[in-house]
């Protein structure tokens, strides 16, 4: 198990509860984290490399004011509950999120099981723009209520497929199974989302959080925001300066200061 600084982690979300090893307590810290700590590529995106190790997930998303994509939220999460006394599996998945029918992904997502008194949980606290903001029951054909919309699990095979309830119809996010993964496997399809040129994380600016009524969304100069009952606004961002804007406000994101990072907001804004 790895060593992290529980007080530092509950100063960055806001999270001033009990520690006990509860339902609540597992609710109220995937709440706080999601809405604190942003889903953001900037990383691959600069072409620096994402390691996965503890010392550098404390540092970048803790203490730097950074945040991440799936890798990171979910290790360090995972070190979190696990500091806490959580029984924790990783697991992983395949998404089926915007991929056109038919077509088969590797899996390059990472979510957690949790136990917490005899029951199992999903907990995922970095699937962008459709991050549940709440843990799931391991329970199919349930629909589940999140503070950020509704979600159900439903049985295929052997595997599972979440889905979340998107303006009234049901649409697929991804498809896991209960196999547990090890680090080696983690680091291998990190490597490869983080690298290849036609990674999504690589190839474009990504970044996501929810917040009280609402979720934030950017994709490369489109920033989209959702409010929970009502309909999807939609800007256009022009400028580098309107990207750090809403990068630093929206999804308050410390930047790294890197000369290079202007120029390639500049070119994501004029796409």
């Amino acid at each position: 198990m790895a060593t992290v600084d529980l007080d530092a982690y509950f100063h960055r979300i806001g999270y001033f509860g009990r520690r006990e090893r509860t339902l609540d307590t597992l609710r109220d810290l995937q709440l706080q984290h999601t809405e604190t700590i942003p889903f953001e590529n900037l990383n691959p995106l600069l072409g620096w490399p994402v390691q996965l190790d503890p010392a550098t997930l404390e540092q970048k998303l803790v203490r730097d004011g950074r945040g991440g994509y799936c890798y990171e939220h979910n290790l360090l999460f995972r070190h979190i509950l696990e500091a806490l006394g959580y029984s924790v599996v990783g697991l992983a998945a395949r998404v089926l999120w915007n991929a056109p029918e038919g077509v088969v992904r590797p899996k390059t997502h990472v979510l957690l099981w949790v136990e917490v008194a005899g029951q199992t949980y999903l907990a995922d606290v970095g699937f962008g723009g459709q991050t549940p903001t709440a843990p799931l029951r391991l329970e199919p054909g349930v629909e589940q209520s999140t503070p950020h919309g509704r979600f159900r699990l439903l049985a295929a095979g052997d595997a599972y497929l979440l889905e979340a309830d998107i303006h009234g119809g049901w649409k697929p996010l991804y498809r896991f199974d209960l196999r547990e993964q090890h680090m080696v496997d983690y680091e291998v399809a990190n490597w490869y989302v983080s690298t290849h040129p036609g990674s999504q994380f690589v190839a474009g600016l990504l970044a996501a959080r929810p917040a009280p009524g609402r979720r934030y969304g950017l994709r490369d100069n489109e920033l989209s925001i959702h409010p929970l009952n009502g309909p999807t606004e939609k800007r256009v961002l022009t400028d580098a300066a309107g990207l750090r804007g809403v990068l630093t406000d929206l999804f308050r994101l410390t930047l790294p200061a890197e000369p290079r990072l202007d120029t390639i907001l500049e070119r994501i804004a004029a796409k």
